[in-house]
């Protein structure tokens, strides 16, 4: 039996950054991004929810960062008792006919910054499963418990299915 494959191309496109839920953000960027491509396109978008903030920063997570830092997000909930955040993947896919969202949750709090900061806000996130932030984790440890592998475990039958 042969089996035949589609191929998955990455591509580096500038989107804008829209404003809305989660869902609403993920639902446009795809629209934008297959107008450009003109193909079927798979886009990620994350965010970070401060329950004491009613969701903020959310999916302006990237600009918190780029101005205050891990450090200046953990500052934000001094004056709260609750640190508690929800950090959030959307795997959004469209094929020029359907929309699809794959979304992975992942409960935790936030913390005085601790260990790596290769990806932006992870030595301030702790899930609630764990003693560790997301930046004191080996790649493997964030793997097993991160809210980007929820997410891409719901999509990965669809995209079985599909590249195939």
């Amino acid at each position: 039996m042969t089996v035949e494959y589609k191929w998955v191309i990455s591509e580096n496109i500038d989107l804008p950054e829209y404003q809305g839920t989660p869902e609403d953000i993920a639902t446009l960027k795809i629209k934008k991004a297959f107008k450009i491509l003109k193909r079927p396109v798979l886009c990620e978008d994350t965010s970070l929810a401060f329950h004491a903030l009613g969701g903020m920063p959310g999916p302006y997570v990237k600009w918190f960062l780029d101005k205050i830092g891990p450090a200046g997000l953990f500052k934000l909930l001094e004056g709260f008792e609750s640190k508690k955040a929800t950090a959030s993947t959307i795997f959004a896919f469209y094929d020029g006919n359907d929309i699809r969202l794959f979304r992975g949750d992942v409960e935790g709090e936030i913390v005085e910054p601790r260990g790596s900061s290769s990806f932006g806000w992870d030595p301030c996130f702790q899930p609630l499963c764990s003693d560790k932030t997301y930046g004191e984790m080996t790649v493997l440890e964030k793997q097993a418990v991160s809210h980007r592998s929820a997410a891409f475990n719901k999509l990965k039958p669809f995209l079985n299915d599909f590249l195939l």
